[in-house]
């Protein structure tokens, strides 16, 4: 078998780092902890040469954490918030507008949405920053973040909860859709995101969650990103709702454009409601 010789090119393959990293953690019995947590959080810090930063040197590409919902923790926050939430319950990580009315309307929306789905708001939350993390660039179009906890009938299954939760979404993006700073970045009864434009080692100093003993998790996906022909957007940082990927997608407003004319004969009987 021929081997290619190490000195064909004057760039050595050693120099060479692609676009973006990601990587999976899990416990293998099922066993949520916070020690877990810590160990993604520095897996991730250690693929930050797999990521863009801007010029500012704070703001990155993007980068983030997919964790199952940390229960106990959530239900602590419940109570020091003064709401009550159910042991079938949901949070919600989203970006709002900083302008207050805005941000206001658009969670009115999802309000009616969700409760239209026979649900039940129970509260929101301002998620605890530390802004001082975030480099001038990533400011210019800095979101409010917010959680939404959503309470459902016990009887409810986790398949069934989170499509009427899907549902809600999209009509609330139909309803927002002039809003250019509204996007979900997860609602859902049981997985949570924490993400954005910042240094991956800075993820943790940003959003203070992190930090808390009491937030586990016994799976945890994490992303650093690459911009390679879009540019960065909070929305964009990854991990997304379900999924994280090594690379773009150079098609996606070709797909976009073509399902949503397509959109008319997209039918499911289990989504009897999202037209």
């Amino acid at each position: 078998m021929s081997m290619i010789s190490s000195h064909t090119h004057l760039a050595s393959p050693d120099d060479f780092s692609d676009n973006c990293g990601f990587g999976l953690i899990a416990h293998i019995e099922g066993q949520a902890s916070h020690d877990l947590v810590k160990t993604a959080i520095h897996s991730l810090s250690c693929m930050t040469h797999r990521g863009g930063v801007a010029a500012d040197g704070k703001t990155g590409d993007g980068c983030g954490l997919l964790l199952a919902t940390p229960v106990a923790f959530f239900k602590d926050i419940a109570a020091e918030q003064q709401f009550e939430i159910t042991d079938n319950f949901a949070v919600g990580m989203v970006f709002v507008n900083p302008d207050t009315a805005t941000a206001q309307h658009s969670q009115q929306v999802l309000n009616e949405e969700i409760t239209a789905q026979g649900l039940e708001v129970a509260g929101w939350r301002d998620v605890p920053l530390d802004l001082s993390i975030v480099g001038e660039i990533g400011r210019q179009t800095l979101p409010d973040f917010k959680q939404v906890f959503v309470n459902a009938p016990d009887n409810l299954a986790a398949d069934d909860f989170n499509r009427k939760l899907f549902v809600a979404r999209k009509k609330s993006e139909q309803r927002l859709v002039d809003d250019e700073l509204f996007y979900v970045c997860s609602l859902s009864c049981q997985t949570i995101i924490y993400k954005g434009l910042v240094m991956p080692s800075d993820l943790p100093a940003f959003f203070l969650d992190l930090q808390d003993a009491r937030l586990a998790s016994h799976i945890v996906v994490f992303h650093q990103r690459f911009s390679t022909n879009t540019l960065p957007r909070w929305p964009l940082a990854q991990p997304f709702r379900y999924l994280a990927h090594n690379g773009e997608l150079n098609t996606i407003s070709g797909n976009r454009s073509w399902s949503e004319a397509r959109t008319p004969k997209l039918k499911s009987d289990k989504l009897p409601n999202l037209n």
